[in-house]
């Protein structure tokens, strides 16, 4: 379990336990990397809600990634990963399954103390996807077709994939199991060996989901875990020789970082799925204003707004605007803030002490730009003090910093609109397109707005963002290289050979 750099049992752990163990500050996580000794430094792992320390990890640096690279590059080649038959890969990733699935109440309560994640949101949403994810690609495995390309008689033109390599996979902090499942699933699925760093806040999960991994029969030398500070261990990761990709989900600012790292290096390809600041488009003629409110505030609030897709932008027509804050106003009664332990809470705080001065200045900041506050804009005494209210603000107009940047926090901009062209207009104002929603009862309009708004994902009459089967990316400085999810996914971890074969 968890618990020690010492300790490894395969017994699952309750939510109580889990819990216990963060009161005692017991947790742990480490780098999980094949043929490595030795202690290293630790970083305390603080609690976003009560700020106490709840564990610890180990400081990576650049030899641990060294490392890591060398015993992936060696399990590529050898070929105990990469040349395993696909049923046999399947069968191990099956095995993994089921103990993630034995071990998904632990594995919700390790991201709920960690990221301060409501423990419904964990067990309900987050982990079960999580799990999915795994399930889905395991399946798919032997379901990746290469072409035949038209020739003539005499010649025959294969096309065919094979895995790209070594893959560093970079981690955020806001989804930390599901974020791992989101690159790690595809690419062990097609045939790769894969590095995982973590978000230095949330490593608890990661680190027990390798454990498992390589409990189920994943080799060490194909699946590591290097945990500790981006410019100790994500940057040496960055500029490796022997790392063939890099998949990064988080900030733009990061992923830029990631760009120069590859050109400094080898050229490795980088996969960026970066910031958003969504729309959500209020149509006059939807359907109903009180069928849309719990979309509506899911899409601007929910995992308290720290989501790349957050609806945080909403447009909506100037005749219904009035009405649809007061139901918004309304609904946000039922959102509870608090301990992200109680299954009741449904707003925690956020994930540390710099992230929450930067969402607080957004709430002064947009009231001198001359904002109206509809609702909220506290920052109530709980814990360590790191809550902020759900927040509406109205009248926020394109030149505004609330309208234009991503804010990770529960900030709602209201803008309002007097016709379609104006809310496209509105809608792809901006340097992200990551995602979008629209409501509207007209089929025609819902199609020819989706085609207009430049996002990745585009929703109607709902939030969402789409399913395991869907790919999942953005457009503009949102990312690219590559998408998420889907059977796209696993072309960022594929290569394409031509075979040429003449009679």
């Amino acid at each position: 379990m968890p618990l020690t750099n010492k300790s490894v049992s395969t017994v699952p752990l309750t939510k109580e336990q889990v819990f216990a163990a963060a009161e005692c500050g017991e947790l742990f996580a480490g780098c999980l990397v094949s043929g490595l000794s030795g202690e290293r430094a630790t970083i305390a792992t603080l609690s976003p809600y009560d700020g106490k320390t709840i564990g610890k990890i180990e400081a990576g640096n650049e030899q641990v990634v060294n490392a890591a690279a060398t015993a992936a590059r060696t399990s590529f080649e050898s070929g105990e990963w990469s040349a395993l038959p696909l049923g046999e890969r399947k069968a191990i990733l099956q095995r993994w399954v089921a103990l993630m699935t034995e071990h998904s109440e632990e594995l919700a309560a390790l991201d709920c103390v960690d990221a301060g994640k409501p423990i419904s949101e964990c067990l309900n949403t987050d982990i079960p996807e999580t799990i999915h994810t795994f399930a889905w690609y395991t399946e798919a495995i032997d379901k990746v077709f290469g072409r035949i390309a038209p020739t003539d008689s005499d010649t025959l033109g294969l096309i065919v994939k094979e895995p790209i390599g070594v893959v560093g996979a970079v981690l955020p902090w806001n989804f930390p199991a599901q974020m791992f499942a989101w690159k790690v699933a595809p690419a062990l699925a097609a045939g790769n060996a894969v590095i995982v760093k973590p978000a230095e806040q949330t490593s608890l999960s990661a680190y027990r989901m390798v454990q498992l991994a390589h409990e189920a029969g994943v080799p060490e030398g194909t699946l590591s875990l290097v945990t500790g500070l981006g410019e100790a261990v994500g940057q040496p990761l960055g500029l490796h020789p022997d790392v063939d990709v890099v998949s990064f989900t988080g900030s733009t600012e990061v992923g830029r970082l990631f760009l120069q790292y590859s050109a400094q290096s080898n050229l490795k390809e980088i996969v960026l799925e970066c910031g958003g600041k969504s729309p959500q488009i209020i149509f006059p003629d939807v359907y109903s204003l009180d069928e849309i409110v719990d979309d509506v505030l899911n899409a601007a609030f929910w995992n308290m707004s720290e989501n790349c897709s957050c609806g945080s932008r909403l447009l909506v027509h100037t005749s219904i605007k009035d009405a649809l804050v007061e139901k918004l106003k309304a609904g946000l009664d039922n959102w509870k803030l608090g301990d992200p332990q109680d299954p009741q809470v449904s707003i925690g705080p956020m994930i540390e002490p710099a992230h929450f001065e930067k969402v607080r200045g957004y709430l002064a900041r947009t009231k001198a730009e001359g904002a109206t506050l509809v609702h909220g804009g506290g920052t109530p005494d709980i814990g360590a003090g790191l809550f902020v209210e759900p927040t509406i603000f109205d009248n926020v107009t394109p030149e505004m910093a609330l309208f234009q940047e991503e804010v990770f926090g529960p900030i709602l901009a209201v803008t309002t609109f007097d016709s379609e062209e104006e809310a496209v207009r509105l809608a792809n104002d901006g340097q992200y397109g990551l995602a979008a929603s629209l409501y509207t009862a007209d089929i025609r309009r819902a199609h020819r707005v989706s085609r207009q708004l430049k996002a990745g994902t585009v929703s109607v009459n709902c939030f969402s963002e789409g399913s395991i089967a869907t790919p999942f990316g953005g457009y503009k400085q949102s990312g690219f290289g590559g998408r998420d999810n889907g059977l796209e996914a696993f072309d960022q971890y594929l290569q394409t050979k031509t075979i040429w074969l003449q009679n």
